[in-house]
């Protein structure tokens, strides 16, 4: 199976093609942060890839899967101190990705590795069934009962 992707590079200014793919998300108040995302397939098993650098995936961390969904939702937060600066962003942030319709929600696998949340789910073989429609036809009943 395969699933589309963008692999093109962007150069030094990735946010900016961010910007002017959708440029309604500038109307929109920041409300937090967007987690960069990456989906493939491998060995059987539709995988995504969310960058979240600095997060405590056992505290942070809630992911879900609900009516070919999965929901990511992380938290960063923020330690007070007195009289400092910081250009990090904190906050609460939720990507939702659509799975494969052959995915297996009973079978969804997380790991946690160096800044890399890594969700799998395993993909059910896909077979081709086929079901045969019986074409009605009510005028041929009507010549059946008769004889």
């Amino acid at each position: 199976m395969s699933l589309p992707m963008r692999r093109e590079s962007r150069g030094l200014v990735p946010d900016l093609f961010d910007l002017l793919e959708a440029p309604l998300a500038a109307l929109r108040p920041m409300t937090g942060q967007q987690m960069r995302l990456e989906d493939y397939v491998e060995d059987g098993r539709y995988v995504l890839r969310a960058e979240l650098p600095g997060i405590d995936p056992e505290r942070d961390v809630e992911i879900s899967v609900s009516n070919g969904m999965l929901t990511i939702h992380a938290e960063r937060r923020h330690e007070e101190r007195q009289g400092h600066r910081t250009e990090f962003r904190y906050g609460a942030f939720t990507r939702s990705v659509m799975l494969p319709p052959n995915a297996d929600e009973n079978d969804v696998k997380a790991t946690y590795d160096k800044g890399i949340l890594e969700v799998s789910v395993r993909l059910a073989d896909e077979k081709e069934e086929r079901k045969r429609i019986p074409i009605e036809m009510p005028g041929a009943e009507q010549g059946k009962k008769k004889s």
